[in-house]
């Protein structure tokens, strides 16, 4: 099974044989891919039952939670990496929600949709409405994104937090884009970060 390209650009950057924590870890195919790949300890949490039942199914140790409330009760430095992809938007208080990754990992890997991509920003501009996009699926109430980041804002709030970016990668659909112009131009970002 392929991955999900901000997945793949994680699976392809995390050491052989760590200790993973995957935050909001969906039906757990990022943690299959660490685990059979890279022979990585893959654990994980997610909020959806279905999700979970069907990450167990895989063999896969996952406990159902919420980053917002569950984070809090792990040990400091306990992972080698914290995952958390395609998840920081959809979190009530996503500085909290990193501030507890940088705590549990000793990396993190954060990774998101551009709300500020060129697509959106036309379809707001154009047509004065919440857009709809393979990559944003959901309608204006029905999504689970609450927080609209893009890679712009990000960048400053890691700069404000002191946080140490070690990587970053930026996507439109499975190709990579350069740093240039990112905001504009990039549909998703994977930053990999450190205290």
């Amino acid at each position: 099974m392929s991955l999900r390209s901000d997945l793949a650009v994680i699976a392809g950057h995390v050491a052989e044989g760590s200790r993973v924590l995957d935050v909001g870890c969906g039906d757990g195919a990022l943690m299959a891919a660490l685990r059979d790949d890279r022979g990585c300890d893959a654990r994980g949490l997610e909020i959806d039952a279905g999700n979970v039942a069907s990450a167990v199914a895989r063999g896969l140790s996952v406990i159902q939670g919420d980053a917002d409330v569950d984070l809090a009760g792990y040990p400091d430095r306990s992972f080698d990496y914290a995952i958390l992809s395609q998840t920081l938007q959809t979190a009530r208080a996503p500085d909290v929600v990193l501030d507890h990754l940088l705590r549990i990992g000793r990396r993190a890997f954060v990774s998101f949709p551009n709300f500020a991509q060129w697509r959106v920003r036309l379809s707001l501009l154009w047509g004065g409405r919440m857009p709809v996009t393979r990559q944003l699926p959901e309608s204006w109430f029905d999504t689970p994104n609450i927080h609209h980041v893009t890679i712009d804002d990000f960048r400053e709030h890691l700069k404000e937090r002191g946080v140490t970016v070690e990587g970053a990668w930026f996507l439109s659909g499975d190709r990579q884009r350069s740093s240039a112009a990112a905001n504009l131009l990039a549909q998703h970002a994977v930053f990999l970060l450190r205290r």
